[in-house]
């Protein structure tokens, strides 16, 4: 539950720190008073958008916390596996969600003293606490929230979901079955393409590191005769000699005949000698060598003209598929796979058929599971609605979940008539009277028969998924003081398997309270500012005098809100004795 609420230089709020209780909490005051802004100020606790408008005039940033005690939760799944999948752990069964808004518009969220994103924020919130504003009642008009409210009521989030992504699949397959067959001419011309390319990529049998390989040897050809006349000459200057002098072999000859009687009279020169005949054997070696390639070194104007062939032929592969040859071949290999697609096309578009085919059968199978369990879920709604709406003082009213199949959408297997929805549209009636036929909600409700409709909704939603923390931002707007106490009944019934907040303006809803805030706006230097103050028993009876009466506060009306406020307990006693379904 929603243990405290502290909130720092939002909108009219200078510096505030609530604790609340289990049960029914109930904020009221003059209209403008901020009381909506307590609202406001949690919803961005919990990840909601927030602007730098919120942040108080002169204030560098808003600062909101929310502070959870969890320790009820641990055995939930739900709410484990969220904790899971976020890596979030509780602290000492506290869940503690700060967020910061800059007057720059710069958001910062915290989870226990942790900057996380404000998803985390945001998944967090929808497991702690469900907010019903004041414009709940505009979006319970559209079918697609009440279709929403239908599958949340039922449990078929993951049979819808299921459905959902088959029938993404099926579209996708058929579109690419569609493509096959639109593109059956253009297919033939593109396999045309695709021959000549693979053909002549294919018959040049390139290899990588070809093209180096014959510009180094079309170098070599190039300058067979200046290449075969340095190797001569290198040679005549290590072995032969050149013009009667003696070579560099001759030389070095000479030197090892001198060292080696050198070392005969100093013998610690030995290692000279070994060096000098290592020196002269790898001489030696190296003319051997020099003379060989100078040997096998000539003309050869056939083979030249041949790596100049080969040469433009590589040439003109790399301007038509690529700059080097591993990316014509990289090119040739996905002109390969293209072509053999596109040569298997009718197998494929056969094949996609019977994809669909076996598609189509899970998609009806799942559409028909979800149908199911909305009609079983219909049911059982419009019957927990009917006794909750009697509660609230509507009993001759007739609530109807209608579902209506949807039109058939045009495709080759037949009229589909299923979208990632299901097979049928919802949209809830009423029949506020009796003997009037149902009609949809937006047209037959009046603004205080949509308050309890709403509650009624809600109410029995919030039984069946179990979040901890109910807030409901003036739910009893246009109800009047005779359906009130209803209201105020109905709210304290919920309030004893959850927390519930509620803002409001009857006295008969406010007198059902756990406990009771009231919300202030006053000057201090010169400055509005919102205060809230938790109220004794004393203080709750004068507060619902002013709700009766206005002020100042009569002792007629102070005698009338003490009675409203005994009666309320005493009604409370007799609820209490009355078993309410339990949520696990």
């Amino acid at each position: 539950m929603l243990a405290e609420l502290a909130i720092r230089n939002l909108a009219i709020i200078r510096d505030l720190r609530l604790a609340f209780a289990p049960g029914l909490n109930a904020l009221t005051g003059e209209t403008g008073a901020g009381k909506s802004i307590i609202i406001d100020a949690l919803s961005v606790a919990l990840g909601a958008r927030a602007s730098a408008d919120l942040v108080r005039a002169g204030a560098s940033k808003a600062w909101v916390e929310a502070v959870f005690d969890v320790a009820a939760l641990a055995t939930r799944p739900r709410f484990q596996a969220v904790l899971n999948e976020l890596e979030i752990e509780p602290e000492e069964g506290l869940l503690v969600l700060t967020r910061e808004v800059s007057a720059s518009g710069r958001s910062l969220a915290r989870v226990n003293g942790r900057t996380v994103p404000l998803a985390t924020v945001a998944a967090l919130g929808r497991v702690l606490v469900d907010i019903h504003g004041q414009t709940d009642h505009l979006s319970l008009l559209r079918p697609e929230t009440q279709l929403e409210i239908l599958d949340r009521y039922a449990g078929a989030e993951e049979l819808r979901s299921a459905l959902a992504a088959s029938v993404q699949q099926y579209r996708h397959i058929r579109r690419q079955m569609q493509e096959l067959v639109r593109a059956e001419r253009e297919r033939e011309q593109r396999i045309d393409a695709l021959r000549f390319q693979l053909q002549e990529i294919t018959a040049a049998q390139l290899s990588p590191g070809e093209e180096e390989t014959l510009l180094q040897e079309r170098a070599r050809l190039l300058n067979a005769e200046r290449l075969a006349g340095l190797a001569h000459e290198i040679y005549g200057l290590l072995e032969a000699g050149e013009g009667g002098t003696a070579s560099a072999l001759d030389a070095l000859r000479l030197a090892a005949s001198r060292l080696a009687e050198l070392t005969r009279l100093d013998p610690s020169q030995a290692h000279l000698l070994s060096q000098l005949e290592e020196a002269r054997y790898a001489l030696e070696d190296l003319a051997q060598t020099i003379r060989d390639y100078g040997e096998q070194l000539e003309a050869d104007p056939d083979r030249l003209a041949a790596v100049e062939d080969r040469l433009q032929r590589i040439k003109l592969l790399k301007r038509k598929y690529g700059d080097t040859i591993p990316e014509i071949l990289s090119y040739a290999e996905r002109v390969a796979r293209e072509l053999q697609t596109l040569e298997h096309s009718t197998e494929t578009i056969e094949h996609l058929q019977e994809t669909l085919r076996a598609l189509l059968a899970t998609i009806r199978e799942q559409a028909d599971a979800l149908t199911a369990r909305r009609r079983a879920a219909a049911e059982q709604l419009e019957q927990q609605v009917a006794e909750t709406l009697a509660a609230l003082n509507l009993a001759r009213a007739r609530f109807v979940v209608a579902l209506e199949p949807l039109a058939g959408e045009s495709d080759h297997t037949g009229r589909l008539g299923i979208d990632e929805f299901g097979q049928e549209r919802v949209e809830f009636l009423l029949a506020a009277n009796a003997g009037q036929e149902p009609r949809p909600l937006a047209r037959v409700a009046s603004g205080g028969e949509m308050a309890r409709i709403l509650l009624a909704l809600k109410t029995v939603l919030s039984e069946a998924d179990a979040t901890p923390t109910l807030v409901f931002d003036e739910v009893d707007v246009g109800v009047g003081g005779r359906s009130g106490q209803v209201v105020g009944e109905q709210l304290w019934r919920l309030a004893q398997h959850h927390q519930v907040l509620v803002i409001s303006h009857l006295p008969q809803v406010a007198a059902f309270a756990d406990q009771h805030f009231r919300i202030i706006k006053v000057d201090v230097d010169g400055i509005t500012e919102t205060q809230v103050l938790p109220l004794n028993q004393d203080e709750r009876i004068n507060e619902l005098a002013a709700m009766l009466d206005g002020l100042p506060v009569t002792p007629q009306a102070r005698a009338n809100a003490e009675a409203l406020y005994q009666r309320v307990q005493t009604r409370k006693a007799e609820l209490a004795l009355t078993p309410v379904r339990q949520v696990t």
